[in-house]
This record gives structure tokens, sequence and C-alpha cells, in this order.
């Protein structure tokens, strides 16, 4: 299989040109040209060329672009097994899907025995319950009851990320009797990092992989491990293995019983994956979208996915309409006048509004803001609009003075009654959308919801609403008081 060089073109500072996206362009557009012969014969001889020369992780990316009928023949023409392993482990659910509808349950049953338990359990998450059941009971009893054991914990757990495939002795095994042991065992993957058990079977320490090298063959294990500094039980939240393993960077991060025993260990290459996964899920909530960016559905499907946030800001929309024609009373020729003066302050709150709630919820989310300085940060943060609200009140107000003192445009009328209503509001407005901005990450924090919902649509639709509230609200009152 090969590893191309990257083109002199190619430029690595844009995640659209770099060497891997040029390298999906290029294998997807050779897929196509295969697909698309005339002859049947010219088509499977042009397949299995491409299946045999490319890695088979590549064949998994490029395969969602693909019709379904095309990725079970492409996935046919796999060299071996270990090759059809890596490229169902890799690809997304519906190619895995479109593969399983093809193949016996037999067929399926040989490649689930070639995976780690952890990375079959999300294959086989891609089966029907009841066929899933059927390959289970093909499978090896002792393999099947791991990956069981596995499926009955969270996705979203420490339980969920575990494998419990690992390598584990106790106390008085000599560094000789381990390395004999993981030489003898080359279906389990070796961590970083083997554990060391007492004779009741819990955990006491850790070996490093390279003490098998530099230490000699007859010593015991309990004179060479190092000490757990770092563990999680199976119930775990997945953020907070994330937190961890980042912070401490554990190559294999222990996963206790209540009785603190050993059930699985969770890698570095699993933290990473759901970093990956978490990242997708915040940003489809920020965005306000329901959409997995990774999948090659039908528009429709994408549509109905953004639909239901959409309706949120056509509802906040009519909402505003509503509140506009409610301040009817304001004075007539000032009322036609703040009315252009809408969409600046929608903007404006929206923007500090969702600034200032992106900057917290990053902030939890890579684990630099605590519980304890939570009030610090709030306030900071209502420091840093109220500035805003002022400087770019008085700068919006002279502005609008100026237009309306020299008659620029159609801003007529009393030059300071204009500038003064405008610079209040914006400064209000900055106000209003900044305390929403502050308490809505830590509100949906405390309701157990994802506090990036704090910048996705129905705070920012929330967010236009009450600031337009305020700038009427200021406009009414300074006309009435101040302006009669």
């Amino acid at each position: 299989m090969i590893d191309r060089e990257p083109e002199e073109h190619v430029t690595s500072g844009n995640l659209m040109d770099s060497r891997t996206s040029h390298l999906d362009d290029e294998l997807s557009e050779r897929l196509e040209e295969a697909f698309h012969k005339t002859t049947f014969n010219i088509h499977l001889h042009d397949v299995a060329e491409i299946a045999s020369e490319y890695n088979p992780i590549d064949l998994a990316y490029a395969a969602p672009r693909l019709p379904p009928e095309a990725r079970f023949v492409l996935f046919e023409n796999l060299p071996d097994v270990k090759a059809k392993v890596s490229f169902l482990i890799n690809t997304d659910g519906p190619s895995r899907s479109a593969v399983f509808r093809s193949q016996t349950d037999e067929e399926i049953r040989e490649v689930i025995d070639k995976m780690p338990s952890d990375d079959a359990i999300w294959v086989l998450d891609d089966l029907s319950d009841r066929r899933c059941r059927r390959v289970l009971d093909l499978i090896e009893s002792k393999k099947a009851m791991q990956i069981r054991e596995l499926q009955k914990h969270s996705r979203n757990s420490a339980g969920g990320l575990m494998t419990n495939e690992f390598f584990a002795f106790p106390m008085e095994t000599t560094v000789a009797e381990a390395a004999s042991f993981i030489r003898d065992n080359p279906g389990i993957d070796m961590t970083r990092r083997f554990f060391v058990l007492d004779h009741k079977g819990e955990l006491q320490g850790y070996v490093p992989a390279r003490n098998l090298i530099v230490n000699p063959a007859h010593l015991p294990l309990k004179q060479v491990m190092r000490q757990i500094d770092h563990f999680v039980y199976a119930d775990t939240s997945r953020e907070e293995v994330v937190d961890l393993v980042e912070r401490y960077k554990i190559p294999a991060l222990p996963v206790l019983s209540e009785e603190n025993y050993l059930v699985g260990v969770i890698t570095y290459e699993d933290v990473v994956e759901v970093i990956e996964d978490i990242a997708d899920e915040t940003i489809a909530r920020m965005a306000g979208t329901a959409e997995d960016v990774s999948e090659y559905d039908h528009v429709f499907k994408r549509f109905f996915a953004r639909a239901p946030w959409l309706l949120v800001t056509l509802f906040a929309g009519l909402v505003s309409a509503s509140i506009m024609s409610y301040f009817q009373g304001i004075e007539a020729e000032l009322l036609g006048l703040i009315v252009f003066f809408v969409p600046l302050i929608n903007g404006m709150s929206g923007n500090v509004g969702i600034q200032c709630s992106t900057v917290l919820v990053r902030s939890m989310a890579i684990g630099v803001l605590s519980s304890g300085k939570k009030g610090e940060a709030m306030i900071k943060e209502l420091s840093i609009g109220t500035m805003t609200g002022v400087i770019f009140g008085c700068l919006c107000g002279i502005i609008v003075y100026l237009l309306s003192g020299y008659e620029i445009g159609e801003f007529h009328g009393n030059p300071v009654q204009l500038g003064v209503t405008v610079a209040a509001g914006v400064f209000g407005a900055s106000l209003t959308a900044t305390t929403l901005g502050v308490s809505s990450p830590f509100f949906f924090a405390r309701m157990g919801v994802d506090p990036a919902l704090a910048s996705g649509p129905i705070v920012t639709a929330f967010n236009d609403i009450m600031s337009m509230i305020m700038f009427f609200v200021i406009s009414g009152v300074l006309n009435t008081v101040f302006f009669l």
C-alpha cells in the first residue's frame, strides 16, 4: 500500500488544501471512474487495483462518497481480513451498514473476530439488535462475553471508551515472565504501560513498557512498578476522562469497578477520538443543527436536521415585530428614526453575547475555568461588556449626532435626542447581551446540559428579543422624561 508524497502546491496552512484532502479527492475521482466502467470485468479489475494500492484507512474515508452498493464492492476487493477490519473500524456508520447488508452472519463474524473488543462494539452498533445477537452467538465465547460486558456501559462513559483486553500481572511475576506472556499474545494491543495486581486482584501499580527492556529479567514487577496516581470508574463521564488524560498526558488510564478491581484501560488514541466527537457535537450545537457534518446525506435529510433550530429564529423575528408594534407610543418622528437602528442593536448585542458565552464555554471545555473561579470570570466578562457598551455607545451616539446635525441622509430632527437615544440603546443592549452571555453557560452547566447551547440559536434569538426590548424601553424613557 502506498503512502503518497504531498504535491508541491499543497500548503499546510489550509485544511481544505492539506495532503489528506488532496488524497481523498484523488482517491474519490479514481473510484468514481472505476465504478462508471461499462465492462464489468474492467470495472472489478480497476476497483481491485485501487483497493490493493491504497491504505484501507484512506479507502474508509473515501467510501461515504460512493453509492451504497459500490461501498460493498470496494470492501469485498480489499486484499485481506486485516485490511477489511481496518476499513470497517475507520469508515462511517452508513458505509458499514451497506457492507453488512450484503454479508452473511458468518462473514461478519470473521472480521469481528479479528477486531479489538472496544472497536467491535462500535462496529456492531450498525447491526440490528437481532442480527447483532446472532453474530455474537457465532463468535468465540470469551470474546463475545467481553463485547457484551462493554455493551452494558453508556457510550459517553469511561466504560464505553475502555478496552477490556489489556496486560495485568501479579506482583511476583518477573520481567522475563511478563515479556514472554506479552510475546505469546499478539492479539492484545500493547500499550505503553501494563498493570500490576495484588493477590486479591486489586490494582497496585503500573510498569512502563520500556522497563521490560532496561531491567534485569529476574526482577519481580513489584520492584520496578510505579504508583497509580490517576484512575476512573466505569461510570465516569467521558468529559472527565478527557480532562485527566489531557492534563496529565496519561497513555493508558485504568478503569476500576466499584470493588476497585481493574476492569479496563482507556488509551490515548481512544481519548483523541472522543475529543473529535465532543468537538463535532459542540460545533453542531453552537451552529444550531443536529446535522452530522461527516455524512453525505440527501439534501432533504440535512434540511430537516437544521429546520427545528431555524424555527426558533423565525418565531423570534415574529416576537420582535410584535415588540416594535407595542412601542408605537413613542413619538412618531423618533420612532421612525430609531427603527433604522434595530439591525445595529441586534447585530451588536448578538456579537457581544456570542463572544462572551463562547469564551466561557471554551474555558469550561479546556478545563481552565473551575467552579471556584466562576464569580471572577463573570465579573471580568461583565466589565468587558460594560466597557464595550460605553465605548461603542458613545462612538455610535457621536456619529449619529453628526449625521443628524448636518442632515446627512434621512437623519433629521433633534440631533441631541437621537444621538443620546442611540448611544444609551447600544449601551443597554450590550449590557443585556453580556448578562445573558455570562449567565447562560453556567445555567446550562448547572442543568446538566452542554454549555455550548449558550452560543446556539435559542439563546441568540432570546438575546435579540431582550436587547430590542431594552432599546425601546430606553428610547421610551428618554423621550418621556428628558425630551418631552
